[in-house]
Parts: C-alpha cells; sequence; structure tokens
C-alpha cells in the first residue's frame, strides 16, 4: 500500500487560498478516481475538489471553515500505487531514523511550511497572515502591529477571515464608548464623534434569515466599491429595432444551423466589446496613483442565481469572438451559472462588466461598479415606444423598440466626457445592426 497526498489544486491566477466548506468524504471511505472529496469557496466561486486516484480516505489535515493555501496538502488518500516516498518517511518510527532526520510530526509541520503561500505574507514575528486577512486589513485600516495583536481560531492559531471581521465589528462597538485604542497611525481628535451603528430591532413575530456566505460577499464587495469609488452615471435611448426584427427573422435558423439559441446578450456584448476598442481607457483598473491599461478586453457578465444572488462569469478576449463564437460562450457560462458548475478561473480577470437589469422588468439601473474596474454598463428592457421617425417627407410618429443603457464609471479616472462618449458609441453599434445581414 502507498500513499497519496491530496492538494489544493491552483484556481486562478490571483487566488491564493480557499475555504473549507464541506468535506463529502470521511476517514476510511473508499474513494473512487475523479470523485469530489471536499467543498470549498474562494472570494468568487464555489468549487469541488476531486481525487486523483482511487483508494481509501485514511488523513484530513484541515477542518470546515480552515483556509487552505493553494498546493499545500488537504488528505491524505492510501493506495494501490507508488508510494509518496516523503510521506512514507514521515511514518517511520522514531526510534527507527538517524538523528539528523526529522520526527513525524516535523515532517508533517514541514510539509505545511512547504505549501504555504509565499513568506512575504507571514509578519516579522514569523506569524502567517493569509492574503484575504492582509487585504482586509489593509481596506480597514488596520496596521501589522496590530494586526498581530488579533487572537486567531485558525490552525496553529492563525487568524481566519471570521476572526478578523469580528475584531472590527468589536473594535468599532468599543470605539463608541471610547473603549479602544487609537491605531497607532492615526490620530484622532478628542472632539471627533464615531456615529452610532443602526441596527433594526426585530418585533414579536418577525423572522429573523441569516445572510449566505456569498451574500455576506456580495454585501462587503458592494459597501467597499462604493467607499472607493467616485460613482456617476450617463444615460442613452437606444432604438433597437433592427436588431429585434433581424433576431425574430434568424432566430430559428441560427438555432437549427449553430445548435444554439440566439438571445439579445452576446449582441450587446459585441457592441461593448467594440466600443471598449475605440475606447481602451474604459479599459484599465486604478492600482494606488497609478492607471494599469488592460489589453485584453475581457467583459464581465452578471448573471442570476437561483438563491437571489448575481455572479459574474467572464467572457475572455470578447473582442476576439465573432456573433457564433460570443452566444456559445455566452450560454455556456450561463449554463454554468445557473447549476453551479463555473470554475474559479470563470470569474478571474474581468476589465469590465455588463449587467442585464431589464431581463427583471426594470427599465434602467444605476449599478455598483465592479471593482477594480472602472466602468459597468446596465441594459435596461426593451418597449415598444411611440417615437419620432425622421423621413425625407417629414417626421412621423411611429412604434420603435427602444432601450436605455446606463454606464455607472469611476469619476476618479473617468471624465464624464468619456464616459457618456462610450455609452454613446454602444448605441451607435446596436442602432446601426444590418437588419438583412447573415451570420
Amino acid at each position: 500500500m502507498s500513499k497519496f497526498e491530496l492538494k489544493l489544486p491552483k484556481m486562478g491566477e490571483s487566488v491564493a487560498e480557499a475555504t473549507i466548506t464541506s468535506w463529502l468524504k470521511e476517514v476510511g471511505d473508499t474513494i473512487e478516481m475523479d470523485e469530489a472529496i471536499v467543498e470549498i469557496a474562494t472570494d468568487k466561486v464555489d468549487s469541488e475538489v476531486p481525487s486523483e486516484v482511487e483508494g481509501v480516505l485514511v488523513e484530513r489535515f484541515f477542518e470546515v471553515d480552515e483556509v487552505v493555501g493553494v498546493g499545500q496538502v488537504i488528505a491524505v488518500i492510501e493506495t494501490n500505487g507508488e508510494a509518496n516516498v516523503a510521506l512514507e518517511e514521515a511514518e517511520l518510527k522514531e526510534e527507527e531514523l538517524p538523528e539528523e532526520l526529522p520526527t513525524v510530526a516535523s515532517v508533517k509541520s514541514k510539509f505545511e511550511e512547504v505549501n504555504e503561500p509565499n513568506t512575504d505574507l507571514s509578519s516579522p514575528s514569523g506569524r502567517f497572515f493569509s492574503p484575504l486577512v492582509k487585504n482586509i486589513a489593509r481596506t480597514e485600516g488596520i496596521s501589522l502591529s496590530e494586526l498581530e495583536t488579533i487572537p486567531g481560531t485558525g490552525k496553529d492559531q492563525r487568524i481566519t477571515k471570521n476572526d478578523i471581521l469580528a475584531y472590527i465589528k468589536e473594535g468599532r462597538k468599543a470605539s463608541e464608548t471610547g473603549s479602544v485604542a487609537e491605531k497607532p497611525e492615526t490620530k484622532v481628535k478628542e472632539t471627533t464623534k464615531v456615529p452610532p451603528v443602526v441596527t433594526s430591532q426585530p418585533a414579536l413575530n418577525d423572522e429573523i434569515i441569516e445572510m449566505s456566505r456569498m451574500g455576506k460577499l456580495i454585501s462587503k464587495h458592494m459597501v467597499d466599491s462604493l467607499r472607493t469609488s467616485a460613482h456617476v452615471q450617463s444615460f442613452v435611448e437606444v432604438d433597437v429595432t433592427s436588431i429585434v426584427k433581424w433576431r425574430e427573422r434568424i432566430k430559428d435558423e441560427f438555432q437549427k444551423r449553430e445548435g444554439e439559441k440566439i438571445t439579445y446578450t452576446p449582441i450587446f456584448m459585441e457592441a461593448v466589446a467594440k466600443a471598449i476598442r475605440d475606447f481602451p481607457m474604459m479599459n484599465i483598473s486604478v492600482d494606488g496613483d497609478k492607471v494599469i491599461k488592460h489589453k485584453d478586453i475581457n467583459l464581465g457578465m452578471a448573471a442570476a442565481l437561483a438563491d437571489g444572488n448575481l455572479i459574474v462569469p467572464v467572457i475572455k478576449k470578447a473582442d476576439q469572438l465573432n456573433l457564433v463564437g460570443m452566444t456559445k460562450v455566452v450560454n455556456d457560462l450561463a449554463f454554468r451559472s445557473r447549476s453551479g458548475k463555473l470554475n474559479p478561473d470563470d470569474v478571474q480577470g474581468g476589465t469590465f462588466t455588463v449587467t442585464n437589469v431589464g431581463s427583471f422588468g426594470s427599465i434602467m439601473g444605476t449599478p455598483i461598479i465592479n471593482q477594480p474596474q472602472v466602468g459597468i454598463l446596465a441594459l435596461g428592457s426593451i418597449r415598444k415606444v411611440p417615437a419620432v421617425i425622421e423621413t425625407p417627407e417629414g417626421d412621423l410618429i411611429g412604434i420603435r423598440h427602444k432601450m436605455i443603457l446606463s454606464h455607472s464609471y469611476d469619476h476618479r479616472v473617468v471624465n464624464g466626457a468619456l464616459g457618456s462618449m462610450f455609452a454613446k458609441r454602444v448605441g451607435d453599434y446596436l442602432e446601426a445592426w444590418d437588419i438583412n445581414a447573415g451570420f
């Protein structure tokens, strides 16, 4: 018999860790190849970790709610294949080991050290802080020295996300009564008063519903975005009559030939990608005092989940797709979003986001920017409205299909002219649609 180390796989360039949300297998259970063993969650998406071998689960290194770094060993499976030499050495009896070899406990500890993320995430004292914890600390203005004082409930007394969020919550409560010392880097005048936190008190017959994990993440993401960016909006009304008539004419033939239903979404995405190519300064993000201009146009596509939450899968290099290709990608991402089968990479790397508020009946919306992007476009519902039609013989009143585009953008780096011209350019591409075009 031999042992196989199951490690947390890489889940995207910007994903360094994940939280264990549920073990699907107990120690002693038989494991099939590709069978899911544990459920994990990142700050973007939930997923499962399958086994690369078949055998028996003999050890689990982490408990539910603990944070694991990419590459760390999370479990050991006993197999009939070749032995994992390093692990077998760790299982030798201590009295059989030469003096220079480590003990069982130190080998196990060494595995954890080797597989942890970069050591630059550790403090001068040697205490480890995960990227997520350090990011929360930076956002909340918590210094490294203050971070050192927070007690941790994770493995080896590490600070978990819940630990630091609880500290922030309790610290704010205490600061209202003046019992918390000032942060080393912040000097607050004695006359400054912290506004009280307004809370709702449930009545006798009220139902209290706990927010879901994703709901909490979305809530924090939205509040952080409003704190970060100076939001401003521009609105454009667009006549999409030609698109409506074109789609009605070709949709059956399109599905028969391509095996895909064509909705309005890929048409809109194609127009947005073209407009971004015309205005590349909408395809940027902000890093402190620097602006990062992205080469690839990666469009986030907000998709509704069954529980009412939203997730934003990303169409990579959207400007390089034709309409058929765009349709296939949009349909695939939408299906996997609804069925919970997105991979972490599917929601990474977005440079601009589009959200379809019209699918819920809204005429328009003022969406919150998906950080660290600088713009998000909301598509309103398509409505039949009376409109003035200009003809060589004079103006007429007719029935047209129209919609409103709402563009929210970061006024720190995108001025009103750019934000408005971009939205207008998207509208121009949609209005110029050739009703006689093929596909």
